[in-house]
């Protein structure tokens, strides 16, 4: 055989091997560095979502503070990183300061009950929406008087004088006890001491859920509801669909309504 005829031989042996090469390349590990690289994530291959870690149910502590990072939003966010063949670093960060350091990069995304509104809807993209709560009534199980939010024209509610919830019941025509929050308008209910209190569904299924049965029910419900979803930067609208296609997946596999029932007997996420 020529010198030549062995030189080409030889050259495709080569090319042959490095296509072999090519073609058993194996596909990115769950969790590796090209894992969401066009998701323009602070970490290649990491999800970085700011969380409080000290607003129970939704994102807590375990065993009284001391154990691992658990919650209601933490296992949701937690379930669309898995989706996305993503590793989860979880930066627990005061409500306070929790957007300001979305805005300068820090983090991904906020996984932290973040209510969609038109003023936070004109800075940030958001998820679609994986908690829906409306406003309820909370009555003593033998209330039969109160059955609507025009029944409370008269009664005595103990709400947060702060909060929306205060609004609408001074709007419902009620008389306001004033109250620090939520344990202390339940306690003053239970006491006999209101008629009712005005809040979110979720606070109450919690409550029943930890602490039931409580001897209180729901009276009536707003007809509008409040929305929670992941708030991201404007600038993530890729990862914000990618994010939104595994919030698809998982409700439609049932994962989102099986967190739900875990943490309130029921499913709250749509």
């Amino acid at each position: 055989m020529s010198r030549r005829l062995i030189a080409t031989a030889a050259a495709l042996v080569v090319a042959i091997t490095a296509l072999a090469g090519c073609s058993s390349t194996a596909a990115p590990e769950s969790g590796s560095s090209s894992a969401g690289s066009d998701l323009g994530l602070v970490s290649a291959g990491t999800l970085t979502v700011a969380t409080e870690g000290t607003y129970r149910p939704f994102s807590f502590h375990a065993d009284g503070g001391t154990g691992e990072l658990t919650g209601f939003d933490v296992e949701i966010i937690k379930a669309v990183a898995d989706k996305l063949d993503l590793k989860v670093k979880f930066q627990e960060t005061q409500w306070d300061a929790i957007f300001a350091g979305l805005d300068a990069g820090r983090f991904d995304v906020i996984a932290n009950q973040v209510t969609i509104n038109d003023e936070r809807k004109a800075k940030y993209l958001f998820s679609t929406p994986y908690t829906v709560s409306p406003g309820v009534i909370v009555v003593p199980e033998d209330n039969t008087s109160i059955t609507s939010f025009a029944d409370l024209k008269g009664k005595t509610t103990a709400q947060s004088l702060t909060s929306n919830w205060n609004d609408l019941a001074v709007k419902s025509g009620a008389k306001v006890e004033a109250v620090d929050g939520w344990s202390q308008a339940v306690a003053l209910l239970r006491q006999g001491r209101v008629d009712a209190t005005i809040n979110d569904k979720l606070t109450y299924l919690d409550y029943e859920k930890t602490d039931g049965p409580t001897g209180l029910k729901i009276a009536a419900e707003t007809d509008e509801a409040g929305e929670q979803a992941f708030a991201f930067t404007k600038k993530s609208q890729k990862l914000v669909d990618a994010v939104d296609g595994a919030l698809a997946d998982l409700r439609a596999d049932g994962t989102l309504a099986k967190i739900s029932e875990k943490y309130f007997g029921a499913d709250v996420t749509k």
